[in-house]
C-alpha cells in the first residue's frame, strides 16, 4: 500500500486579519450581500465607518453598528422599510434583484384591488424569497431594532456562511420567507 501521507500533510495560510476582529467580521458580510463587487462593498464599508465616526460611535460589536450599516447599503444591497408601505417592499426588493439582471414574478400587482386587498408585507417578502431562491439567492431578513422590515440578499450558496458570520456579528437574521 503506498503511503499518501503527502497528500494530506498541509500546513494552513496564516490569515491576513484577526479572527476576531470586528472590522473584518463586518467587510466579510458586505462581502457576501455583494457577490462579485467587492468595489461596491469597499465604498459601503468606508461609508459605513465615516458614518460610525460622524456619530462618535467606537468600531465595536457593543455599538450601535447596524442602523449606521443598513444607511451605507441602502437601497443598493439591502433595504429597510415600513411595514405597512408596500410599494416600497416590493420597489426595494425589485431594486436589489435588478442587480443581477432579474425581474420578480410578485403574482400581481398593488394597482389590482384583488391582488391589493389579499397581501401584506409578509406575503410580498415571502414570495420575494421564492422568486429568488429560483435563481439561486436568498433574500433575509435582518432584526435591525426597528419596527419596518430590514434586509439583504446574498447567493444561496453562501447561506450557511451567512448565518455563521451573522451569529459572530451577534445579529439576528432569517430567511425573508419568516420575516421580523
Amino acid at each position: 500500500m503506498p503511503d499518501n501521507s503527502d497528500y494530506f500533510d498541509f500546513e494552513e495560510n496564516p490569515h491576513d486579519f484577526d479572527e476576531d476582529d470586528f472590522e473584518a467580521r463586518v467587510w466579510n458580510l458586505l462581502v457576501l450581500i455583494n457577490p462579485g463587487d467587492e468595489e461596491l462593498a469597499l465604498q459601503q464599508f468606508n461609508r459605513w465607518r465615516e458614518l460610525l465616526a460622524e456619530r462618535g460611535e467606537p468600531l465595536e460589536p457593543d455599538s450601535d453598528w447596524l442602523p449606521p450599516l443598513f444607511a451605507a447599503i441602502g437601497w443598493q444591497s439591502g433595504f429597510e422599510v415600513e411595514r405597512e408601505d408596500l410599494d416600497s417592499v416590493m420597489a426595494a426588493v425589485s431594486e436589489l434583484a435588478a442587480r443581477w439582471n432579474l425581474q420578480l414574478d410578485w403574482g400581481g400587482d398593488l394597482d389590482d384591488e384583488d391582488f391589493a386587498d389579499h397581501v401584506d408585507g409578509v406575503q410580498l417578502l415571502s414570495i420575494a424569497f421564492d422568486r429568488l431562491r429560483e435563481h439561486g439567492y436568498t433574500l433575509w431578513s435582518v432584526d435591525a431594532g426597528s419596527e419596518g422590515f430590514t434586509g439583504w440578499m446574498a447567493l444561496t450558496r453562501d447561506d450557511d456562511a451567512m448565518l455563521a458570520l451573522c451569529s459572530l456579528l451577534n445579529v439576528e437574521v432569517r430567511l425573508g420567507s419568516d420575516p421580523f
